[in-house]
């Protein structure tokens, strides 16, 4: 089988020191619902769009994950959330920020791309839109989890005290993410997130960003990005690994994994997945760890959250 899946769930993971074996292994099976889900489609012949469209989705609905419900909180104690999607094919993208309210941000992002005939929507006029495309709404009570309530309410607090900012990577951002190559050897690549705890209101990362944290190009991979969104926009992260592919002749392991290891000496913490046309999907990451899986043809699930083996 040609088919393979990588997801992410945000390179905002608890401390291997803090993480309980509980904890570890609700975010292994997380993960292995997302991969799952979006291997469903693949193992059927399904595409690499709706394949990463239900890996999204699995990830969004679990409130363990920055994205939908379990999203972080602004400073201001809303909930604004960014998605995008892209299929290699013909390149159609479609891309959503600041809303809240679609149950599942990918939706909202894949009906902009099928259905706008723009590629980025924000605010109150991809709401409205959304509303239109009938998809699914929640209350902002779906969304909000303690643990985020939680994570805000320290922040402001520390940010008052003027004490020195020593969160760890799970308490300041996330992402969920996941790109696929099917059958056809067609990829896709999709987003999601909360964004960064306590962040400036009408502060939009990278994830719906295209060519900074989602790509896809059937000529060169498929990558979805997380860490520090604007050094990830300011240095084009994805678009740059497919162009280290495209035009310097690199493989995609060594692109990917250097522009990680670029982007960690601009400040720019997080990993990213990616997947080409052949070939196993790559997972670079250059902060303390990155909830992600894979599948390849043999249909075997492998999952990780720090520099620990996979389980498989």
């Amino acid at each position: 089988m040609n088919e393979a899946l990588a997801i992410h769930g945000g390179a905002g993971t608890i401390p291997a020191a803090v993480l309980n074996s509980s904890a570890a292994d609700a975010y292994h099976a997380g993960l292995r619902a997302a991969l799952a889900a979006g291997w469903a489609v693949l193992a059927k012949g399904g595409p690499a769009l709706d394949a990463v469209t239900q890996a999204v989705m699995a990830l969004e609905d679990n409130p363990l994950f920055n994205s939908a419900r379990g999203a972080v909180f602004s400073s201001a104690g809303t909930l604004e959330m960014d998605a995008a999607i892209m299929e290699g094919q013909t390149r159609q993208a479609g891309a959503v920020a600041g809303i809240c309210g679609p149950k599942n941000p990918i939706l909202a992002a894949r009906a902009v791309m099928e259905h706008s005939g723009t590629v980025l929507m924000a605010g109150q006029g991809a709401m409205d839109f959304c509303r239109a495309q009938n998809l699914k709404f929640m209350p902002q009570s779906y969304f909000s989890t303690q643990r985020r309530l939680d994570a805000l309410n320290l922040e402001l607090a520390r940010r008052a005290a003027g004490a020195p900012d020593t969160r760890s990577d799970a308490d300041r951002h996330g992402t969920v993410g996941a790109v696929a190559r099917d059958a056809e050897q067609n990829l896709a690549a999709g987003t999601s997130t909360g964004g960064m705890t306590a962040k400036r209101p009408g502060r939009v990362g990278d994830t719906p960003v295209i060519g900074a944290g989602t790509f896809a190009d059937n000529a060169t991979c498929a990558v979805s990005t997380t860490g520090t969104g604007e050094v990830f926009i300011r240095y084009t992260a994805a678009a740059e690994i497919a162009a280290r592919v495209r035009y310097a002749g690199q493989t995609l392991e060594t692109a990917a994994s250097g522009v990680i290891a670029e982007l960690l000496t601009h400040g720019g913490d997080g990993g990213l997945i990616a997947i080409g046309p052949a070939g196993a999907p790559v997972l670079p990451f250059n902060s303390n760890g990155m909830y992600r899986g894979f599948c390849a043809g043999d249909g075997v699930f492998h999952t990780a959250i720090h520099r620990e083996a996979f389980r498989s």
